[in-house]
């Protein structure tokens, strides 16, 4: 598929899917909704695509939500459609950000204003690298239009419901610092640096082994909000998945032969952060 209102780019294993409309501040209409969704699928079915990183094109905005000048092309008054989106069988009204099937690690490189359905889709992803000049914010509420692609849900899980609710129900816009301090960002950079922040993060986790990544994410996504003992049912099938793969067996010997740069007593280590006392062999 040709896409006009997006961009896919392959970069290696990492693939960026950059909503393409800076003259409409990216925001989403009928033809968008249909690329983006060829676009996920074509990022999940992928064998060599790993990563995915969302961003925006241009410098004022990630993505502001829907775009409204096509407001009954976008949401459909057909009473099938309707019971059928209320069914769960739909993908989404702004792309399938509604999916919750894709295990490879996602990220935001949120390079702007992320409003209504563009909050929805940073929320989509797994970590959001902001810029110190981007904004978030309901602001759909002013024009009594609902949240419709994940918001109302993914907005507590990463925030609380506190937090969630004080944004859903206000409107009200924040900036990055207050986005990083309620822990929506992840990360906060100079403007212009999110999508380089972002692939560089992408090719270290494309580093890693990818099956025990995986299925950990879907342990985390797919147990959220359970009961624990389910949550830790459905954790032990995800990792009796993964324990038994081969990159398993790889990983073992490098961990008993020291043939790894975090556990080789001399260079630097790979994994930001680790503590390493080459002394302890550990």
């Amino acid at each position: 598929m040709e896409y006009d209102h997006i961009r896919y780019e392959e970069k290696g294993e990492v693939r960026i899917i950059a909503f393409n409309r800076p003259e409409v501040r990216n925001c989403i209409g009928p033809l968008t909704h249909t690329e983006l969704c060829d676009a996920w699928e074509r990022f999940a079915t992928d064998d060599g695509a790993k990563v995915a990183v969302l961003t925006g094109t241009g410098k004022v905005a990630f993505c502001t939500g829907g775009d409204l000048k096509h407001g009954t092309e976008i949401v459909s008054a057909d009473p099938s459609e309707i019971a059928a989106h209320c069914r769960g069988e739909r993908p989404g009204y702004l792309g399938p950000s509604r999916r919750t099937d894709i295990y490879k690690p996602i990220i935001a490189a949120v390079n702007g204003a992320a409003y209504a359905g563009g909050l929805e889709w940073a929320c989509f992803a797994d970590i959001r690298i902001v810029e110190e000049h981007a904004t978030f914010g309901v602001t759909c509420r002013r024009w009594n239009i609902g949240l419709a692609d994940g918001g109302t849900q993914r907005l507590p899980r990463i925030v609380g419901m506190g937090r969630a609710l004080d944004l859903i129900v206000t409107g009200r816009v924040i900036d990055a610092r207050e986005a990083y301090r309620i822990g929506l960002a992840n990360e906060v950079v100079p403007s212009g640096r999110s999508l380089v922040r972002a692939l560089e993060l992408a090719e270290f986790i494309c580093g890693l082994p990818q099956g025990a990544l995986r299925t950990d994410k879907e342990a985390a996504i797919r147990g959220y909000g359970l009961p624990l003992d389910e949550g830790l049912r459905i954790e032990a099938e995800c990792f009796n998945r993964s324990i038994f793969d081969p990159a398993t067996v790889e990983g073992l010997r490098q961990f008993i032969d020291r043939d790894h740069p975090d556990r080789r007593s001399e260079g630097p280590a790979r994994t930001p952060g680790l503590a390493r006392d080459p002394g302890a062999g550990k």
